[in-house]
């Protein structure tokens, strides 16, 4: 900074108050020392402005699975958002969803030194850790069910999911079956509750459920026990890509999709336009939720003492072909009407855009 204010011709003060941006200098002199710095290559200190703001502008993102479409997405839209606002990024991937792997990955973040902390995974691993942040460290949670402890960030798992089941019963359907997410899984298990709900609610007597862990391949192995059952004739997977491997063993096993079987997704990733049949789902906008993690963050961290809540982002049905009428049904609707939506949900007769 000394040798910026020599060839410049002013103060190291002034060299200060043009590298920080401040206002204050004016733009003849505001050129001269841009001129200087970048003859003499000076950039400013980010470890020395980190210790004397006491603020490291660095967001810490820690994620059990890089695997998932979800959380891949979301971390794009956090990093992003992030940049905008003039925010690094440092990610921390989980190896094992186990108390000890929480605990090394915040212990790794405060040595790396953090301003707050984004958490994808289920929060009921971060309350068994035994996790000891600095005070000045702001925790947000995305898609958990935090309570009152943590500040959370969701989809609107249970609208989407409601929609999912009332647009198949809409379609004629006596029943629902459900292929659902791992055991131990907040997505999962609110998805489970709103489809067990909502048949519930139209009179309708909840089938066993079958159970997945997110990928197509559980999709196809409880496909083909879903598949030899004659009286299944709608199926909600609670993601994509266990619909994906559903798809493939009905039809294996001969069953045609949708004249006899109707499937519907959840999350609309984007190959799902392009499965066969292309499916209906339920669109969720990680984008927006990424955004709303960071806005989140930087709120708390700018607003002491701000308390915990949740942000719910709303979710789309999207219909596509791989849901009809169940066979020999005369095209009445036994629930509402499918070119209707539910209150607090959107149709849309088309790809999501």
């Amino acid at each position: 900074m000394a040798d910026v204010a020599r060839l410049a011709g002013v103060s190291s003060q002034t060299v200060s108050r043009v590298s920080n941006g401040y206002p204050g200098v004016n733009e003849k002199t505001r050129r001269q020392v841009t001129a200087a710095m970048e003859e003499l290559g000076y950039r400013p200190n980010s470890a020395a402005r980190a210790l004397k703001r006491g603020e490291f502008r660095t967001i810490g993102v820690i994620t059990f699975s890089l695997a998932t479409t979800g959380n891949v997405r979301t971390l794009e839209a956090i990093a992003t958002s992030a940049a905008q606002e003039g925010y690094a990024v440092t990610l921390l991937p989980v190896a094992l969803p186990t108390q000890d792997e929480v605990q090394g990955a915040f212990s790794r973040l405060q040595e790396l030194a953090v301003d707050a902390v984004i958490v994808i995974m289920e929060v009921h691993l971060l309350d068994a850790a035994t996790v000891t942040l600095p005070p000045h460290v702001q925790v947000v949670v995305v898609d958990s069910d935090a309570g009152d402890r943590y500040t959370v960030v969701d989809t609107d798992q249970a609208g989407g999911s409601r929609a999912a089941v009332r647009h198949l019963l809409g379609l004629g359907h006596d029943t629902v079956w459900h292929l659902g997410g791992p055991e131990g899984s907040f997505a999962a298990q609110r998805r489970a509750d709103a489809w067990r709900v909502a048949l519930e609610e139209a009179g309708r007597t909840p089938p066993p459920l079958v159970r997945g862990d997110w990928s197509a391949e559980s999709g196809y192995r409880a496909g083909l026990e879903l598949a030899a059952r004659e009286d299944c004739t709608a199926v909600f997977a609670a993601n994509d890509q266990m619909a994906l491997g559903l798809l493939r063993a009905l039809h294996e096993r001969g069953r045609r999709v949708p004249e006899e079987v109707s499937v519907i997704g959840f999350d609309d990733i984007p190959e799902s336009a392009s499965f066969l049949p292309p499916l209906s789902t339920v669109h969720q906008d990680f984008g927006e939720v990424g955004r709303l993690c960071v806005q989140a963050v930087l709120h708390k961290m700018r607003h002491a003492g701000a308390g915990p809540g949740t942000t719910l982002v709303p979710t789309r049905l999207v219909t596509r072909a791989s849901t009809a009428p169940p066979p020999g049904a005369d095209g009445r609707t036994a629930v509402g009407n499918t070119g209707t939506a539910a209150a607090g949900e959107t149709g849309h007769g088309g790809p999501a855009q």
